[in-house]
């Protein structure tokens, strides 16, 4: 099925300041906080996003899609965002760009090793950041012709997105709390979440969390604490 929309985009030419004008952009990110970054990331520079929370949406929407631009997340529900990627890199023909995203400290080079043309760390807010890492990667030919506007633009994501993102992690803790595989989801869920909220007390928790299921730790008293500061934040008796 052909991808009208795309083929309108990519007759838009780019401008100084809005460079990924006529650029189609997949965000692969169970996030919706950090999916509402990108997406006001991409309406600032001009592109258009469509988004997958998962790998399976993702490859549901490239069936009929065509993207010029896909950012994975390394840490999805239903897999790791690697699998999405090196199927990426190995298509005929293939996505004219690809970034890993992740929070992780070893993302970039885990998605490098999947394929990937670059990477973004989390919490990616900056305009300039976002914009550089798909332009890098760019043919010359889609590139804004002359300088670029580059300035310290940073997105403000809507919150109650971050509220619909902490409601996911109440609900299953409350429905996986014994289940390993769904704990060390929420620790690395929730870390990128709270990096892009500046909430550090959540970020440390989340962080010990996912240190303690790595090494095989008790992780007991690690799930109550987040449980408890999830709580708190979603009734409001702690700013965030």
């Amino acid at each position: 099925m052909p991808d009208e929309l795309a083929d309108f985009m990519l007759s838009q030419v780019p401008t100084a300041d809005r460079p990924l004008l006529g650029l189609t952009v997949l965000v692969v990110e169970d996030s919706l906080y950090a999916c509402e970054a990108m997406r006001l990331l991409c309406l600032r520079s001009g592109a258009r996003i469509r988004r997958a929370d998962t790998l399976k949406s993702a490859r549901r929407h490239l069936t009929v899609y065509r993207p010029v631009v896909v950012i994975v997340d390394l840490g999805l529900p239903d897999g790791s965002g690697t699998e999405l990627i090196h199927e990426l890199s190995a298509a005929m023909p293939r996505v004219g760009v690809i970034l890993g995203i992740s929070g992780d400290e070893n993302g970039a080079q885990i998605a490098q090793d999947a394929g990937a043309d670059g990477f973004l760390e989390k919490p990616i807010v900056s305009l300039a950041a976002f914009q550089t890492a798909v332009l890098n990667h760019l043919p010359a030919e889609q590139q804004p012709r002359g300088l670029r506007v580059v300035g310290n633009d940073e997105v403000l994501p809507d919150p109650i997105a971050l509220h619909d993102d902490l409601a996911n992690v109440s609900e299953i803790l409350a429905t996986s709390a014994h289940d390993d595989k769904a704990l060390a989801y929420v620790a690395q869920f929730l870390g990128g979440v709270a990096r892009l909220a500046h909430d550090r007390p959540l970020a440390v928790a989340a962080a010990d969390l996912d240190a303690h299921c790595r090494d095989g730790e008790p992780i007991n008293q690690d799930v109550a604490r987040i449980a408890g500061l999830v709580q708190e934040r979603l009734h409001g008796r702690k700013a965030v």
